[in-house]
């Protein structure tokens, strides 16, 4: 008896799921796919209740059409609510990301999973994984040639050299904190896709 696991089920379980009906990455990256999706769980993770179909639809077509909730045509919230009601909703729903009464949807808990899946990286920017790479090569040679006393290195005292490391990583993760907070859905009034900075 074999006692090796297959590591294509082990690796398509998503970080923190425990039970075994959980929605594997290959479904959660299709559900996040979807642009009108996303918007409806930022919409859901800010509302933190239970929203009807017809509220939501009109949040999300305000965001598709770049107008106030108020200015929103009936033939562009019907647009969004039949397919919130058709597709997108029993979608969210057959994945454990929602829970759906009548004609209300709310998020459950296996939702928090999706800001693992959500890094957005602007393209000006790099990866975080990729800056910490570079700080800690940073610290290393700046380690390096202190210890070493080489240079103007020499007249630094290893505590400075250490004190400044310190420092340059709690700033760095407070920036790094920051940033991905406020890419996270839910966390702004506006999706990160249309905030635009």
């Amino acid at each position: 008896m074999s006692t090796t696991q297959d590591s294509t089920t082990t690796t398509q379980t998503p970080l923190g799921a425990s039970d075994a009906d959980a929605p594997t990455r290959d479904e959660l990256f299709h559900v996040l796919r979807n642009r009108r999706r996303r918007y409806a769980i930022h919409h859901l993770k800010r509302a933190n209740e239970p929203v009807d179909v017809g509220d939501l639809a009109t949040q999300v077509a305000a965001w598709e059409n770049d107008v106030p909730t108020e200015a929103v045509t009936s033939k562009q919230r019907r647009r969004v609510y039949n397919a919130l009601q058709q597709t997108h909703v029993p979608e969210l729903d057959d994945t454990g990301l929602v829970e759906t009464e009548r004609r209300e949807v709310e998020l459950t808990e296996r939702a928090a999973d999706l800001d693992v899946y959500l890094e957005l990286v602007d393209g000006r920017d790099i990866p975080w994984s990729e800056y910490y790479l570079g700080v800690g090569a940073l610290g290393a040679a700046v380690t390096a040639v202190t210890a070493l006393n080489v240079g103007p290195f020499a007249a630094i005292p290893d505590v400075g050299a250490a004190a400044f490391l310190a420092v340059a990583m709690l700033v760095s993760a407070c920036a790094n904190y920051y940033y991905q907070g406020a890419n996270r859905l839910g966390e702004r009034e506006k999706p990160p896709e249309l905030r635009g900075e």
